[in-house]
Formats: structure tokens, sequence, C-alpha cells
């Protein structure tokens, strides 16, 4: 009796990133663990030399597949989702993806971010987004090595700098420069100016301006006060009106 072999479709998650003129960035993870729209957005400015990553696509300019097992209905199901600035390259799309019989759905348009008005506001200073290039580049391995490439030197120079300073170096995020996020630093500067006896370095990160690194530092709400070194890690997420508490954050082991 012939063996029969039962041949399973892929299963992954995918993202598409466009730019206003057409040229695109995307990947295919069967893994399913990299932060992909930062990875992204970094392609296109090593590739298009843009003076910093165009974060601001990612909520208009995307489009996105995720493939996956369905242990109660036990088969695989896919799930595609495109902005509405791209729906017209759905045909791209359904060939990169390998889903040619996939409806697309419709993201939600969020008013605030895709407003072609505000988007239109980026176009001085990257021109060459709103060029086509005839770009289509897969984020490959060649790409990964150099993102981990980066990521190690980053850890290098932190683990370089506690060495030196031989104190706390520490993360504030944020979002936005409002009157919460004045007030909560001044409270942090001041407990940080009195109680410690041993150097620190203090770095505040907007989230709004610098996504990528609260992905790289898991970051999903503000304020987030993140101990880097010196290790294990530790964090506070939320309100920090409780001084002690964040004192002995930094301080414990």
């Amino acid at each position: 009796m012939a063996e029969t072999t039962r041949v399973t479709p892929d299963l992954f998650k995918g993202i598409a990133l466009f730019t206003p003129g057409g040229d695109l960035v995307y990947c295919l993870e069967r893994n399913k663990l990299i932060h992909w729209h930062s990875q992204l957005c970094q392609v296109l400015q090593d590739v298009l030399r843009l003076p910093e990553p165009p974060h601001f696509l990612v909520p208009g300019y995307t489009a996105t597949v995720d493939r996956w097992y369905c242990t109660r209905e036990k088969k695989v199901k896919t799930a595609a989702e495109v902005y509405p600035a791209v729906r017209r390259y759905e045909p791209l799309l359904n060939v990169i993806f390998g889903v040619q019989y996939v409806t697309w759905s419709t993201a939600s348009w969020q008013e605030e971010a895709c407003n072609p008005i505000v988007i239109e506001t980026y176009r001085s200073e990257f021109p060459q987004l709103w060029e086509n290039h005839d770009l289509l580049v897969r984020l490959d391995d060649r790409w990964e090595r150099e993102f981990k490439r980066k990521f190690h030197s980053i850890e290098s120079e932190t683990v370089e700098e506690v060495t030196t300073n031989k104190g706390y170096i520490l993360r504030l995020f944020v979002s936005g420069n409002n009157l919460t996020t004045r007030q909560t630093l001044k409270k942090i500067h001041n407990l940080l100016e009195t109680q410690l006896s041993a150097p620190y370095t203090l770095k505040v990160i907007d989230i709004s301006k610098h996504p990528e690194l609260a992905e790289t530092h898991q970051v999903s709400a503000t304020p987030t006060l993140v101990r880097v070194c010196p290790q294990p890690m530790r964090r506070i997420i939320g309100e920090l009106n409780d001084l002690s508490r964040v004192l002995q954050l930094i301080t414990g082991n």
C-alpha cells in the first residue's frame, strides 16, 4: 500500500510597508518573532538614505497577513488586512504572500495618523518616499544580520557605560511632551538627585517619536521606568507616584 504524504500549508505572519510613491518592503516570517514595523522602516531608511526611519507610514501604509492553525476548528486559517491607502496593491500582495484566494479586509482608518494632509507634511523632509524607484525588497537574512549587529553594538555601549560609571542606567518611556510627562520627569529627576549615592544615566524616550525603542524594550504603556543596568533588568509600568517603590526598583537586587 502506497504511503500518502499530507501537504501542510506554510504557517506564517507577514507585513508589507509601502511608500506614497509605490515602493515596497516586506517580510514573511514563519517564527513570528520579528518586530517588523520598525525593521521595515529601517530598511527604507537604509535603501533610500532617509534622515530617519519613516515610522509615520506604519499606521496607514501597511498590509498584514497571518496564516495559523486553528486548534478549535482543526484547520489552517488565513487573515489578511490592508489599509485603504494601499488597497490598490492587492494583486501584488497576493503574489508576494502567496494568498491568491484570500479576501482582504480593510483596516480601520485612523484620522489623526492617516490623514493625507498630515502625511503630506513629511514630504519636504522625506521627498524620496514620494518618488517611485520600482523598489521591491524582502527583509531577509542580510538585513537580519545588520539589525542584530546594530543591537549588539548598542548593548556593548551600555555595558561599557556601566563599567565606566559603576552606577545605574535608566530609561523613562513617555508619550508626548505634555503636563503629565513633565511632572513625571520632575519627580523622577528629584528622586535620583536626592536619594541615589551612585552616579546614574537617565534617558527619556518619547515612544511617539521612537516606537522602535519601545519595541526593543517591550514597552506597551507609558510612563514606564526601566532599569537597564545593573542586571537584572527591572521596570515599573504606569503611574510613578509611589517614589519609595520607584527607588526600590532602582536600587534593589
